[in-house]
């Protein structure tokens, strides 16, 4: 459907917000998206805005900002973002823009710097964002104190960084509290590193991306490597969970309570959701042998049979915590059919490549598993690209996952654009 085609030049805004929230008000809570929202540039623009641009992302890990002055820099859409390590072990984020002319200070994924100094005409900033030089041609009352960087909200907890765009992000600090008590076992904020990273482009829009990971459905078809490890299913509540399963989840939860490691499903509506849950087999990481990854295991841990930490969060981020190392995820939209997922292997700071951990052994299963879903989603959006494609069901049993991402998704962009989502998804209950 032509989102625009009544809509005057100045009123194209308000007109794909118009239509955007009509096909939200009138969609079947338990169906797939009308199909622009998978590939239509105007509604990935608003995707952006009223998603990427107000909720929670997840950026990176505070250890790979270890010291003063280490940053690590990442883009949300024509956002580009610095997240830096000031004084006292602040972590401080600000828009990756000079106040000057507007030039991006870091083009460098990450680095280490005294100060942030603009490459174009040199201003220099304080590592808390204050303007410190702007040369002597600005005239003698220039005030610097008017022209500090634009800063970006950031949390920290549990060693993940967090970032949102928006002056008003919504509320966090129950979801916070959480992960640090879930992660502390771990160690990840003060005793971890990465120890290899990859990104891949997946040509899908971002929400194929996420439906993909919500759901297992596919993992008996698609991923060998993974189902060396991963159970389909990690929560005893999952109308799948076979009796053994539930049984060995009583015994696993009985060891991990005697560590005073926390286990049980947390939930914050449908965006976050911890849980810890045992894995297949005699699997104790997820690795091809299901062997340990690194013998140095990962923060005050004592067995390497901890199960997998899974992590939650939306709208980019997923995550498995083991014993001996941890995998998180990170979702940038790079376009309307266009997605970059980095993956970041983390072991303990004190583990010595080539001696306790192999890092090529480490990322096989998830490079493998990685390139297979990028195929799939790229097939699901070469799909729906087709005039065939309609809106079609999922699965209450299998993919409820993914339900619950799609209908979280279209109440926050109705909340985000002023519209009540209360009042929508009457079909399908």
């Amino acid at each position: 459907m032509d989102l625009i085609a009544s809509a005057g030049a100045d009123d194209v805004t308000r007109g794909v917000r118009d239509s955007a929230a009509a096909m939200l008000y009138s969609r079947d809570r338990n169906f797939s998206l009308p199909q622009p929202f998978y590939n239509d540039t105007r509604l990935f623009a608003l995707d952006m805005q009223e998603i990427f641009q107000k909720e929670w992302l997840f950026a990176g890990m505070t250890c790979e900002i270890p010291k003063k002055g280490n940053y690590l820099t990442l883009e949300i859409g024509d956002n580009p973002v610095i997240i830096v390590r000031g004084t006292n072990g602040q972590v401080h984020a600000f828009h990756n823009v000079c106040r000057h002319r507007g030039s991006r200070l870091c083009m460098q994924e990450r680095g280490k710097v005294a100060k942030l100094v603009c490459p174009y005409h040199q201003w220099t900033y304080e590592l808390d964002g204050r303007l410190l030089f702007a040369g002597s041609d600005m005239g003698e009352n220039f005030d610097l104190s008017e022209y500090g960087l634009k800063p970006v909200q950031v949390r920290t907890a549990g060693g993940y960084i967090f970032i949102c765009l928006s002056d008003n992000p919504p509320a966090v600090d129950d979801f916070l509290e959480t992960l640090e008590r879930y992660l502390e076992p771990s160690g990840l904020a003060d005793n971890a590193k990465v120890a290899v990273e990859s990104s891949i482009v997946e040509d899908a829009n971002w929400k194929l991306v996420i439906e993909n990971n919500r759901e297992c459905y596919h993992c008996s078809g698609a991923h060998p490597e993974l189902l060396g490890s991963l159970m389909e299913f990690d929560d005893t509540e999952d109308p799948r969970a076979t009796q053994e399963y539930k049984d060995l989840v009583a015994r696993k939860q009985a060891e991990w309570s005697a560590c005073d490691v926390p286990f049980e499903v947390a939930r914050f509506g449908s965006r976050n959701r911890l849980t810890r849950t045992p894995l297949s087999g005699e699997a104790v990481s997820m690795t091809m042998d299901g062997k340990p990854g690194s013998k140095k295991l990962m923060g005050r841990m004592t067995s390497t049979d901890m199960g997998s930490l899974r992590i939650l969060h939306l709208p980019n981020s997923w995550n498995h915590i083991m014993g001996d190392h941890a995998v998180v995820f990170r979702v940038l939209p790079l376009g309307p059919q266009k997605t970059m997922v980095t993956t970041k292997w983390l072991v303990h700071k004190d583990a010595v490549e080539g001696v306790d951990y192999d890092p090529e052994e480490l990322r096989k299963v998830w490079d493998a598993t990685n390139d297979q879903d990028r195929r799939l989603a790229e097939e699901n959006q070469r799909g729906i690209n087709s005039i065939a494609y309609q809106p079609g069901p999922y699965s209450e049993t299998f993919e409820f996952g993914v339900i619950d991402f799609v209908n979280w998704y279209a109440e926050r962009m109705l909340d985000n654009m002023g519209r009540s989502p209360r009042l929508q998804l009457v079909r399908g209950g």
